[in-house]
């Protein structure tokens, strides 16, 4: 029975992680109005949790830095060396 529960636990949250990535404005509205949500119930720790961070940069949820600084990738390929 508890294996149930903890697979039920990984696949919503796998579909919420997804779901981010996929749909970032739409996740950001959807967890802005469940925020409000539970905020006007009284539950200030989650609806604090839900909230999302303010995104920094393009805000278009492909990766970018939200420093101010540019990150310097690495793209030096190095050979495998087999012994």
């Amino acid at each position: 029975m508890i294996e149930y529960l903890i697979i039920a636990v990984l696949v919503i949250w796998s579909t919420v992680v997804v779901f981010k990535k996929v749909f970032p404005k739409t996740a950001n509205a959807t967890f802005v109005a469940l925020s409000a949500f539970c905020e006007r119930q009284g539950w200030k720790a989650l609806a604090k949790w839900l909230k999302p961070k303010m995104s920094v940069g393009c805000a278009g949820g492909c990766g970018c830095s939200v420093d101010d600084k540019p990150i310097a990738k690495n793209n030096e390929v190095k050979p495998v060396k087999w012994h």
